[in-house]
């Protein structure tokens, strides 16, 4: 991660590129926790027909995964579409950062 002194003498590419890999972070975390939801949605559908509540433990673990993820995520990177969003909000933070 570049701290912020660094984040300073980046120039408009380097920001650019570093906006572009948080957003890309951030995204990879919500295609993880669309992709938990519906996978153990389902486990739990098939863990309550058989009787057995046995979902609750694949959930449990992938769900330390997902948490370790978005701290990650979240945590360590500081805070169109989604996407696009994303990106411009992070551009805006690292040219804030620079001092612009």
């Amino acid at each position: 991660m570049k701290s912020l002194s660094t984040s300073r003498s980046l120039t408009d590419e380097q920001l650019d590129r570093l906006a572009r890999r948080r957003a890309g972070a951030r995204m990879g975390w919500y295609v993880h926790a669309l992709v938990f939801l519906a996978v153990n949605g389902v486990l739990a559908a098939l863990s309550l027909s058989s009787g057995r509540h046995w979902a609750i433990y694949p959930a449990l673990g992938w769900g330390l995964g997902l948490l370790i993820h978005g701290l990650v995520v979240w945590v360590v990177l500081g805070g169109g579409g989604l996407q696009q969003r994303l990106v411009a909000q992070e551009r805006e933070r690292l040219m804030q950062e620079r001092g612009q």
